[in-house]
Order: C-alpha cells, then sequence, then structure tokens
C-alpha cells in the first residue's frame, strides 16, 4: 500500500477570525506537496473548491502542472475535479496536457461535488449533477481513448474531434471516481474506473470502508474489471500524548462544523440523488471529540495509527492519502505533522517510497 499527502484547503467562514489569507495558504499548499515529495509520500492530491465558502484552490490541474515543475517523482491528483462545473473535453486536454508536462505523473480524480452554492453561481443544475457527471466520465473516457471522437447524450453534444495533446500514460492515466453513493459505486465498477472512499462517509453509507471497497471489488470483477483499484483519504495526526490527541479530535470536530453550510441538509431541497448528505450532516451535528474515532481519523501514538493503515491494507486498499492541516493548522505545524507521519509511518509501507 501507498502513502499520499492529500489537504482541501479547508478555510470556511465558520472558522471566523482564525480563517488564513487565502493567497497564502496556497503558498503552503504548495510548499507542502513539494515538501511531500521529500519526505517520500508517494501522491499530492489537492482540490477544487471555489469562492472561500469551504477553501480556497479552484482550478487543480493549474497548480499541479506548476508541482510538476518543482518536483520529479510524485504523482499529481486533483482531490476531486467537480465534473459537472467542467466542460469534461476541457477536463481531458487539462490533465492530459499535466501528463505531458510531469512526464506521466498525472492522476485524475473526479466527482460531483456536494456545495449546491457552487453550481448556483456557475449557473450548473444541482438536480441533475449525477446524470452531468455520468455523461462526463463517459466522455473523457471517450476523449482518452479514440483518436477522433464525437458524441450525442443528454446534456453533451460534441462533434467529431481529436484530443491534443495526448496523455502519456496509456491507455489513460489512473482515473478515480470519488464514490459516496451506491450508484456511483456502480457506474465506476461497471465502466473500469478506479475508486476513492472517505471513510466516514463510506462508514455511513455501507458500515465500514473496508465493506465499500469489497463491493466496489465485486462489482468490478463481475464487470470485467478485476484490476480496479480502491482507495482513501484519511485525516491524519501521529500524536505522543492523549492531550495531543484530544486537541487533533476538537480540530477535526471544527473542521466538520466548518463545511457544515457546504453539505446539504434540508430533505425537501436536496436532489433524491444526494439526500444521504441529510444523514451525514444529522450524524455530525451531534457528534463530539470523542465519538471521532478510527471510522474518520487516523490519530494517537504511532502503533495505533499504523494498526489502522495496517487493516486498510488488508482490505486491499492500494492508497491511503493523508490529510494533515485540517481544521485550521498551520504551515509549520503542518510540516511537523507530515515528518511524523514520514518518521513513523511511511517506513512500514516500502512501496511509498
Amino acid at each position: 500500500m501507498k502513502l499520499g499527502y492529500f489537504t482541501l484547503t479547508d478555510n470556511p467562514p465558520g472558522y471566523g477570525e482564525e480563517r488564513q489569507d487565502p493567497n497564502q495558504l496556497i503558498q503552503d499548499t504548495l510548499n507542502q506537496c513539494v515538501y511531500a515529495e521529500e519526505l517520500g509520500f508517494h501522491s499530492v492530491w489537492v482540490p477544487e473548491h471555489h469562492f472561500s465558502m469551504f477553501g480556497v484552490l479552484p482550478s487543480p490541474s493549474a497548480f499541479l502542472c506548476h508541482v510538476a515543475a518543482r518536483t520529479e517523482r510524485v504523482k499529481l491528483a486533483p482531490g476531486t475535479v467537480v465534473l459537472p462545473l467542467n466542460h469534461p473535453v476541457r477536463v481531458a486536454e487539462e490533465f492530459a496536457l499535466l501528463d505531458v508536462l510531469s512526464n506521466g505523473r498525472a492522476v485524475l480524480s473526479a466527482g460531483r461535488g456536494y456545495d449546491a452554492r457552487e453550481y448556483e453561481a456557475f449557473g450548473a443544475d444541482f438536480t441533475t449533477s449525477q446524470e452531468h457527471f455520468f455523461e462526463g466520465m463517459d466522455i473523457i473516457k471517450k476523449a482518452w481513448t479514440h483518436e477522433t471522437f464525437s458524441h450525442e447524450g443528454k446534456h453533451y453534444r460534441i462533434p467529431e474531434v481529436s484530443l491534443t495533446p495526448r496523455p502519456v500514460q496509456q491507455p489513460f492515466p489512473p482515473t478515480y471516481v470519488a464514490c459516496f453513493s451506491q450508484p456511483t459505486l456502480m457506474y465506476a465498477a461497471r465502466n473500469g474506473f478506479d475508486c476513492i472512499f472517505a471513510p466516514f462517509a463510506a462508514t455511513m453509507m455501507y458500515g465500514s470502508v473496508q465493506n465499500a471497497v469489497a463491493e466496489f471489488k465485486k462489482e468490478a470483477a463481475a464487470a470485467g474489471y478485476p484490476d480496479s483499484q480502491a482507495m482513501c483519504s484519511y485525516f491524519c495526526n501521529v500524536t505522543y500524548d492523549e492531550v495531543e490527541t484530544l486537541r487533533t479530535k476538537e480540530r477535526l470536530l471544527k473542521y466538520f462544523q466548518g463545511i457544515m453550510p457546504a453539505l446539504p441538509q434540508v430533505r425537501e431541497e436536496t436532489p433524491p440523488h444526494i439526500q444521504y448528505f441529510i444523514d451525514i450532516t444529522t450524524k455530525l451535528k451531534s457528534m463530539s471529540p470523542s465519538d471521532l474515532g478510527e471510522r474518520s481519523i487516523i490519530t494517537g501514538d504511532p502503533e495505533n495509527c499504523l494498526r489502522i493503515l495496517k487493516d486498510c491494507e488488508e482490505a486491499g486498499i492500494q492508497e491511503v492519502i493523508l490529510y494533515f492541516n485540517f481544521g485550521g493548522l498551520h504551515h509549520d505545524d503542518t510540516i511537523k505533522s507530515m515528518e511524523r507521519a514520514a518518521r513513523e509511518l511511511l517506513p512500514h509501507f516500502p512501496s511509498a517510497n
């Protein structure tokens, strides 16, 4: 199993006076991505978020092209492209370009997102996000695997065109679908895409991230894709005493409270295909720091952190990406957290180096 670096650059209005300067946060994230390679992490994953309503990084492809110029080995991934807000051909072009400029280090991860406010600002229809997403993923795969292609669908009509440039990796870069719901899992499995899970949401939907991975791999194998890969993200902070562990969980609770306005919360106003978020937000509202365990965070002493990661590896997860700077953690402390993980955890996963 491999270990990667992950951030959503969370900086929502709910952090109040503790919000960071967005420009500086982007610069700090850049330096963390470069340092992740020095420490031996396998990959770096950065978000797409708009208007400082939650995160501060609007264009992962542009950001990752700059990271590519400052690194040599680390894989470069968005976590994730909100596909219904982007034209799928443009996404195919941009990540093919990233693949060329990075000498074959691009990874694509795409999802539907969850913040209706972003959809509204871009004039996108939140109620049809699932339809747009599935059709958009079909188009990206077609663009990467055909010399010329056209498309006539419900939401997109594309005349015969040829993608330029072509990806370096063949038949196309590793492509992950961010899975929360059963229909999305089934779509990814049946269409030969890989899958990325958030453990907290996977637990709400499937009982555990291990169950979600097992379901995905079973469906992928049945569809003729036995080599499909699964990965997950985890909040992470290796700690050496109970006080630090508690503070880490308090910081995670601050994160969950900060993200709440971005999530659907009123069932009557939420499209049916995304109503599972109502259950997630209901659960989050009632949580205390003591409720935050290994279904959402890797923290505690190195032995406990390693145990959770080994459970992931045993479940068939190929990579875990670790989120260090959640809850407004500043750059210097994030670097220290990354260094602890590299020192205590990476040596147990040689393939990550």
